[in-house]
């Protein structure tokens, strides 16, 4: 059979429609594109030409750069007043939508379908894989769940990509080496053995709350993650045989599908995928489930089963399902479509969601790491302009009212239904990380969404909605968010011992079983309350500064010796830096009175690039150990500088290098060109946040006109 030939859409009949914060790519038809012109939003994501003109003069200072920038950036505002983006990275997302779609037997449009192998096939590596990550070398799990993706979309097992993909997906150890969660979509898919992979017993939810191990004192997305799977393995629910899943069983193996062992392949996980191994403790527990799945009554089984379920629909209800992520989205609808069927009004609900979270770009389509980083966004992009001082200029007075008017709309004005009986916190008075509707609270979300509404009412032209009272409710929530150790993490409260970690499942993540608290959280935290104190002293006063010291107190123990902060949201250790020198300025420690932050100033510029710049790598996160960049990057210098002017350094000199070295690399009209990926999570999975490169260059620039003043 010939290769594929694809023909790919024409990039300028796709929109992107907005509503209340909700991002949804749509293809239009060439009558359609004539009445609903494209705006500099949609050809900006797209990579087409904006006809923007350089700025002129050119920046010649920092302020003037910001300014440009600003200008800039400004023209990627939507509508409804927030900034949108990719939120993309992991390559283990747009496969399980794929396969989901596939097994209920629901039809990808052309657009997207020809726009996704794109995607794919143009972030394969050399040797035809795929990583965890767009930027990590080639693993069983990236390639294998990627080349079924390809096949279902359409792409031929003799079209050149896919020959050179299975080549390495063998030469790797085949499917068979591919880890857990791997493992679960294979054999959901039917194209794997549930006999091979490790038990995810649903009967854990049936366990008293009590017990540690109970999934209620899970990490939030690990629980929600684990409790379809749990339905689906439970029932061993699979895919019907179809000539594709028989074709897909001879190219994923090196050897003949009959002759598998699969009881044997529980725990073959190839050596380019291991991050976090099991640990004995894992392996025993495993031993005693595997022991349970022979041996266990039906009854109780089912019961489990009734239970998942109700988790599930409770899930779907308090996040109108849109559900928590990109992860459980898919499976939620698989679960959905199993019970209900793909008529049901349920699970109609899920496939339209699922809109929500594919993004187009001109490298194709994927899926987003959730439904947008829209709150999260907009909340930084409020504060750099008002540092700036840029926010009381007449050009973006309409800018940061829009800014408003959206942060304004997204805070979660109730708690979830049922929240107790669904192990959920209250979320009245919260801001969520992408929109009100996902419905989840988010500590450091909550205080940057709360600390811009303060800082934007604070300008005279904006309208003042948001109250004493919502403020007072946020803050609330945040004083009911500290754990034991002081520090804040970043769903609720650690529930769970650490302990749990030594059972991690997953292979490919670290710090997943439980909440951990973290520098950046506990420090958005405490800026966010001191800014509320400012303007309302006398609301629960004490419970505050004793957060406030308690946190503090939490910043400094996490202090590594070498004076560095380890970040676990962002490439890592400038980023935790720069949050930690923020918590100690704010609390009165600085270069000038703190031992604490002298030795974190001095590790930043320990690590100052010859050209005047910071530039970190993605293996900071992976290996707890700094990792230069091949090259300088503006975000890690912006974070650099801002730490270092936060602390009070004294010397402006090295401040002013990396200053220069952001202005270097803005374009004449205003923008700054993508780098390097920027975010982590669990430490082995990186995400790309392409709006930082305008945020904190732009408030990085600012920053230092306040401080330093406007010569460079």
């Amino acid at each position: 059979m010939a290769p594929l030939t694809l023909n790919y859409t024409d990039l300028t009949r796709w929109r992107l429609q907005v509503k209340d914060g909700r991002q949804v790519w749509q293809y239009l038809t060439e009558e359609q594109a004539k009445q609903w012109p494209q705006t500099a939003v949609d050809k900006y994501w797209l990579d087409l030409d904006m006809d923007t003109s350089p700025i002129t003069p050119p920046p010649a200072t920092p302020l003037a750069a910001a300014r440009a920038g600003l200008k800039f950036y400004k023209q990627l505002q939507c509508s409804d007043g927030h900034f949108a983006g990719a939120y993309g990275g992991p390559q283990f997302l747009t496969p399980g939508y794929v396969i989901t779609m596939y097994i209920s037997g629901e039809v990808i449009d052309e657009a997207r379908r020809v726009e996704m192998i794109r995607y794919l096939l143009g972030t394969a590596k050399e040797d035809g894989g795929w990583g965890i990550h767009v930027e990590g070398r080639s693993t069983v799990f990236g390639t294998a769940l990627n080349y079924v993706t390809c096949r279902i979309l359409g792409v031929e097992r003799d079209h050149p990509a896919m020959i050179k993909a299975r080549g390495t997906l063998h030469r790797l150890g085949s499917a068979t080496a591919i880890p857990a969660w791997g493992k679960f979509w294979l054999s959901v898919l039917g194209v794997y053995s549930y006999e091979g992979m490790n038990p995810v017993p649903p009967e854990l939810w049936l366990l008293p709350y009590a017990l540690p191990i109970h999934p209620g004192k899970w990490w939030i997305h690990t629980r929600m993650v684990y409790l379809p799977m749990g339905f689906i393995y439970g029932q061993r629910l699979v895919c019907r045989e179809t000539n594709l899943i028989r074709e897909l069983r001879e190219e994923l193996y090196t050897q003949p599908y009959e002759s598998i062992k699969w009881s044997k392949m529980c725990n073959n996980v190839a050596e380019s995928d291991i991050y976090y191994p099991h640990t004995r403790l894992l392996d025993g527990l495993n031993g005693i489930c595997w022991l349970y799945e022979k041996l266990g009554p039906s009854r109780l089984r089912k019961w489990a089963i009734e239970e998942c379920w109700l988790q599930l629909q409770m899930e779907d209800e308090n996040t109108k399902f849109g559900n928590l992520a990109s992860v459980n989205h898919p499976l939620n609808m698989l679960c959905t479509f199993f019970r209900l069927g793909q008529d049901s009004e349920e699970f109609k609900k899920h496939k339209e969601h699922c809109l929500d979270y594919l993004w187009m770009s001109e490298s194709g389509m994927h899926f987003n790491g959730t439904d947008g980083s829209q709150v999260w966004d907009t909340s930084f992009l409020s504060q750099a302009v008002c540092e700036a001082g840029l926010a009381e200029e007449p050009e973006f007075q309409t800018t940061m009212q829009r800014a408003l008017d959206f942060l304004d709309s997204q805070q979660i004005r109730t708690d979830p239904i049922n929240r107790k009986r669904c192990y959920r916190d209250a979320t009245k008075g919260a801001w969520p990380f992408s929109r009100r509707d996902q419905g989840y609270t988010v500590s450091d979300c909550t205080a940057e969404g709360m600390k811009s509404v303060l800082y934007l009412q604070d300008l005279e032209y904006t309208t003042k909605n948001v109250g004493q009272e919502r403020f007072r409710d946020a803050v609330d929530v945040l004083l009911r968010m500290q754990n034991t150790d002081g520090g804040f993490a970043s769903y609720e409260l650690t529930r769970g011992p650490k302990i749990l970690e030594w059972i991690n499942p997953a292979e490919v993540f670290g710090d997943i079983m439980v909440e951990y608290s973290y520098p950046e959280c506990t420090t958005a935290v405490m800026l966010g309350l001191l800014a509320f104190q400012k303007r309302d002293p006398a609301y629960r006063s004490a419970e505050i500064q004793s957060a406030l010291n308690r946190g503090l107190g939490y910043i400094k123990k996490s202090q590594k010796e070498d004076g560095s902060w380890f970040g676990s949201w962002a490439i890592c250790f400038t980023y935790g830096t720069w949050f930690g020198l923020e918590a100690l300025s704010h609390m009165g420690e600085t270069y000038k009175n703190s031992e604490r932050a002298q030795r974190a100033c001095h590790f930043l510029l320990d690590h100052q690039m010859a050209d005047g710049g910071w530039g970190e790598a993605y293996k900071s996160c992976e290996t707890n150990v700094y990792h230069h960049h091949e090259k300088s990057q503006v975000v890690n210098t912006a974070w650099a500088c801002m730490g270092l002017m936060a602390a009070g350094y004294p010397d402006p000199t090295p401040i002013k290098r990396g200053i220069r070295l952001i202005m270097s690399r803005q374009k004449p009209d205003g923008r700054w060109e993508q780098e390097g990926i920027e975010g982590v999570f669990n430490r082995n999975a990186m995400i790309a946040y392409p709006n930082y490169k305008f945020i904190f260059s732009i408030w990085a620039l600012g920053r230092f006109t306040k401080i330093w003043g406007n010569e460079i």
